[in-house]
C-alpha cells in the first residue's frame, strides 16, 4: 500500500483520542483555558454526563476576533514564547485541545476582548469550521461542547455511566479548585449543582477553607501546613495526621507548578516520610503544591499531562521528604480529633440503643457539610422534648430513693500541679484495666493506651541509639536458651553480627538452639525468647532483601513492641505522668509504631452534650 498524508480531519480525531479520553478530559482542558485567560469566576455545566453538554464560561481577558478565529486551528496558541518548550508557564500550550473537541462534537466559542465592545462566536462542527458571527457575551467567553463523540461512536462505548463521568468530572473541577484558591468555581451537573466554591484569599488559612471544601471539615481540624524550601525548589500545602488515615489514596492531592499530576517519585517520597507513622494499607489526606522553575520539570510527557519529570528528581524527592517529615515530627504528638469524635458517637449510639424502650430517647441526626466532606454529629436529647430530663437523669433514677449515701463517696484523687492541667495529655487521674490511663486537661478527658504508648516511645530511643552509632547493651546473668528449628537457627546466626548492633548478641547452643547473652538495655525485662523467634520469622520471611542493616528500623520497632510496659501492668500514678510528659516531648508519640492511635481524646463540651447538659 503506498504511503499517503492524512487528512486534517483524520490527524485530528487521532490527536482528541491522545488527548480527550472522556467527558472529565474536556472540561479540564477548558477550565485550564479559562485560569490561563485569568478568570475569576468559573461556572462548568455539563449534561448527560457531558455527552449531551459541556459549558465553560469564565470572566478572563477573551479573545479578539482574530485570535478567535485561529484559536481552533490545530497548534495554535498564545502560550508558548518563542516556541520555547522548556519554559512553560502556562497550562495549555500545545494548541491540541480545541480542534481535537471540534473534530469529535459540535463546539461554539463565544468571547468578548476585555476593552471592547463587541463579542463574537465561532463553530467548528465535527471538523467542519464556520464563519465568525456576532454573539452576546458579558464579558469572558463561554465554550459550548455538544454531542461528544458523535463523530467517534465506537468511542462511547468505552464510557462508564451518566453517573461514573458526573463524578470524574466533579473530581476534575476540585482539583483545578485546590491550585486556584483565588478562582470562584461553580459546578452544575444535569439539573443540580454539585459543587459551588467561593474565591478565597491567596494565604495559607484561605488555602485550608479551599481544602476544607473538598476534602471535609475533619481534614481542617487535623492538617498540619508544610512548607519549605530548597535549591530554587518549594513545598506548600497541608497534610493530614498519621491518625487521620483512610484506605486508599484518593485524598492525596499532588500538584507540580500549580499542574495536577499523579507522580510516582512524589507518592514513594510521601510513603518514605510518614513512614512507621501508618498502618500498613491506610493513606494520609493531604494536598501538597511543589513549585520550580518551569526549566527543571518537563511537563510535555503525557499529552494529558498528568506526568512530569523533574531535572532534579533527588532534590525534590528530598524536599518533599523532609519537609513533610519535620512537620510530623512537630506535630505527631496530637492524636486525630475523629478518634474523640468517633468514641463519643460510639457512646450515643449505645444511650440511643439502651434508653430507647424508656420515657427517655436520645435521638442521633447526622448534619451536611458543604463540599460533601464527612459529617459531624449532633445530638438532639430528651431535654428539647416533652419528656423532662436527659441520659443523666436517666442513669440518676435508680438511686432516686436514697436521701444520703451510704458512706463516703468521693475518690481519692493525688494533688496536682494547676500547670500540668495545661499540657497537651494533662494529669494522670485513673489506670482501667491495667491498660488505660485516664487523664484529664483544662478542656478534654484523654485515654492512653499505655503498652501502644510506651513502644512508641522505646522505639523513637531505639533509633536515637542507632543513629548515634549503636544501642547500649546489658548482659543477662545467665544466658537465655532458645530452642527454634535448625533453619531458624542458621538465619539468625548469619545476621548475628548486624543484631549485635541493635543490642543483641546471639551465640549457638547446637543446632536447634540460639543463646541469648545480651539483650538492648532499653528493654528491660523483656520477653527474650519471644523477641528472638519473632526476629528469626522476620529474617526468615524477607531473606532475599539484602542485609538487616537496611531494616534496622522495622527491626527496631519488633523489638520496642517486646520491651514495652504491657497491657495488664499496674502503675503508680506517678510513672502514668511520667509516661503522659515523656510522650509530649517525643517525636510521633500519637500513634504506635504500627501506626495506631495511642490516646484519644473527648472534648469536655462533646461530653456535656452526650449527657444533655448542653
Amino acid at each position: 500500500m503506498p504511503i499517503r498524508q492524512l487528512s486534517p480531519e483524520t490527524i485530528n480525531r487521532i490527536a482528541a483520542g491522545e488527548v480527550i479520553e472522556r467527558p472529565a478530559s474536556v472540561v479540564k482542558e477548558l477550565v485550564e483555558n479559562a485560569v490561563d485567560a485569568g478568570a475569576r469566576d468559573i461556572e462548568v455545566v455539563t449534561a448527560g454526563g457531558g455527552l449531551s453538554l459541556i459549558r465553560v464560561s469564565d470572566d478572563g481577558s477573551g479573545m479578539a476576533p482574530g485570535d478567535l478565529a485561529l484559536c481552533v486551528e490545530r497548534h495554535a496558541t498564545s502560550k508558548l514564547r518563542e516556541d520555547d518548550l522548556f519554559d512553560i508557564r502556562s497550562f495549555g500550550f500545545r494548541g491540541e485541545a480545541l480542534p481535537s473537541i471540534g473534530s469529535v462534537a459540535r463546539l461554539e466559542i463565544a468571547s468578548r476582548a476585555t476593552g471592547t465592545n463587541e463579542a463574537f462566536a465561532i463553530v467548528v462542527d465535527k471538523g467542519a469550521k464556520q464563519a465568525l458571527r456576532p454573539a452576546a457575551v458579558n464579558r469572558g467567553s463561554r465554550v459550548e461542547v455538544r454531542d461528544l463523540f458523535s463523530a467517534t461512536p465506537a468511542r462511547l462505548k468505552f464510557l462508564k455511566s451518566e453517573r461514573a463521568e458526573n463524578q470524574a468530572t466533579t473530581d476534575t473541577v476540585k482539583r483545578l479548585a485546590m491550585a486556584h484558591p483565588e478562582v470562584a468555581f461553580t459546578l452544575v451537573t444535569g439539573e443540580r449543582a454539585s459543587l459551588k466554591l467561593p474565591a478565597q484569599e491567596t494565604t495559607p488559612n484561605g488555602l485550608l477553607e479551599r481544602l476544607a471544601r473538598i476534602m471535609g471539615r475533619d481534614f481542617q481540624a487535623d492538617a498540619v501546613e508544610v512548607a519549605g524550601e530548597k535549591e530554587g525548589i518549594r513545598i506548600a500545602g497541608f497534610i493530614g495526621l498519621p491518625t487521620f488515615n483512610r484506605g486508599d489514596a484518593s485524598q492525596q492531592f499532588l500538584f507540580v507548578n500549580g499542574r495536577p499530576v499523579k507522580d510516582r517519585l512524589l507518592i514513594g517520597a510521601l510513603r518514605a516520610a510518614y513512614g512507621d507513622t501508618l498502618p500498613r494499607g491506610r493513606h494520609p489526606y493531604l494536598a501538597l503544591f511543589i513549585d520550580l522553575e518551569p526549566r527543571d520539570v518537563d511537563v510535555n510527557v503525557h499529552p494529558a499531562k498528568t506526568e512530569v519529570r523533574f531535572r532534579d528528581s533527588g532534590a525534590v524527592r528530598s524536599l518533599v521528604i523532609g519537609a513533610v517529615r519535620h512537620v510530623l515530627e512537630d506535630s505527631a504528638m496530637r492524636a486525630s480529633s475523629r478518634g474523640g469524635r468517633e468514641t463519643i458517637e460510639a457512646f450515643a449510639a449505645v444511650g440511643t440503643s439502651q434508653s430507647g424502650s424508656g420515657h427517655h430517647r436520645v435521638s442521633v441526626t447526622r448534619a451536611p457539610v458543604a463540599g460533601g466532606g464527612i459529617a459531624r454529629t449532633s445530638y438532639a436529647f430528651a431535654a428539647r422534648m416533652q419528656s423532662p430530663g436527659g441520659m443523666g437523669e436517666a442513669v440518676q433514677a435508680p438511686f432516686a430513693s436514697f436521701e444520703a449515701t451510704s458512706a463516703e463517696a468521693s475518690a481519692h484523687i493525688e494533688p496536682v500541679s494547676e500547670d500540668i492541667l495545661d499540657k497537651p495529655l494533662g494529669a494522670a487521674r485513673a489506670q482501667l484495666h491495667e491498660t488505660y490511663i485516664v487523664a484529664q486537661t483544662r478542656d478534654a478527658v484523654v485515654i492512653v493506651d499505655q503498652h501502644a504508648a510506651h513502644e512508641r516511645l522505646v522505639f523513637e530511643r531505639l533509633k536515637t541509639m542507632l543513629g548515634n552509632g549503636g544501642v547500649a547493651r546489658q548482659g543477662l546473668l545467665i544466658p537465655e536458651i532458645v530452642e527454634m528449628l535448625p533453619e531458624e537457627v542458621e538465619a539468625v546466626l548469619e545476621r548475628a553480627g548486624e543484631l549485635e548492633d541493635l543490642g543483641l548478641v546471639v551465640d549457638g547452643f547446637g543446632a536447634e538452639a540460639i543463646a541469648v547473652r545480651e539483650v538492648p538495655a532499653l528493654l528491660g525485662q523483656c520477653d527474650v525468647k519471644g523477641l528472638v523467634r519473632d526476629l528469626a520469622a522476620e529474617i526468615l520471611d524477607e531473606r532475599e532483601q539484602g542485609a538487616l542493616s537496611e531494616r534496622l528500623e522495622a527491626v527496631a520497632s519488633r523489638m520496642a513492641c517486646h520491651g514495652s510496659v504491657r497491657a495488664g501492668r499496674r502503675l503508680t500514678p506517678a510513672e502514668m505522668n511520667a509516661l503522659l510528659r515523656e510522650m509530649e516531648a517525643t517525636p510521633f508519640s500519637g500513634q504506635c509504631n504500627h501506626g495506631r492511635p495511642t490516646y484519644v481524646e473527648l472534648k469536655l463540651g462533646d461530653i456535656e452534650r452526650l449527657f444533655g447538659r448542653k
